[in-house]
């Protein structure tokens, strides 16, 4: 695994990057095979506190996480835990999938000391998604300014909408820190 580490705000000493290849190399025991992807590690200093990011694209999902906490090397611990979380639930639920269909087997490697059966024991509540509402309406051609206000007007934290230049189907959201995100489809 190729690691980018990227600093907003602070050094990246050597000690530091260190810590965080030594911290995300461990999520490489998770693989039967050693995943040939690039790690995006970008730590952020802020005047309230401190945040790391970590994106892990591989051939079939998407690993991210973030946190923030006062201490850089505490953040790098928690969110390495998260990615770990995440790795176990997809585990669980790949082989669930697998064993229901009998398809192949995901390059998830068994960890000594646990079965797929003892983790999908400890997450059965986690993995179970039951969807309460369905709702469908029309799309309705618009910029992202317009859709911006039309989901501040439902008080939702998102809204999805046609774009009326490119015809593609875009989502704006509300972010954490209170600004506008868009996403849209590659061409």
């Amino acid at each position: 695994m190729i690691y980018n580490v990227r600093g907003e705000n602070i050094e990246v000493t050597p000690a530091l990057r260190e810590y965080v290849e030594k911290k995300i190399s461990k999520l490489e025991r998770y693989f039967e095979e050693v995943p040939n992807s690039e790690a995006s590690v970008n730590l952020k200093v802020y005047s309230d506190g401190q945040r790391i990011e970590v994106t892990i694209p591989l051939h079939s999902l998407v690993l991210r996480a973030e946190e923030t906490n006062d201490d850089m090397y505490a953040a790098i611990d928690l969110v390495v835990s998260k990615l770990e979380r995440q790795i176990r639930k997809h585990k669980t639920r790949v082989n669930r999938k697998s064993r229901e269909k009998g398809g192949a087997k995901y390059a998830f490697a068994e960890m000594e000391g646990t079965t797929s059966t003892t983790i999908l024991d400890e997450q059965e509540d986690d993995d179970e998604f039951e969807v309460v509402r369905t709702k469908s309406f029309d799309l309705k051609p618009m910029d992202s300014e317009e859709a911006i206000l039309q989901m501040n007007m439902l008080g939702h934290s998102f809204f999805v909408y046609t774009n009326a230049e490119t015809d593609a189907t875009n989502v704006v959201y509300r972010r954490k820190d209170g600004r506008y995100g868009l996403i849209e489809p590659q061409a």
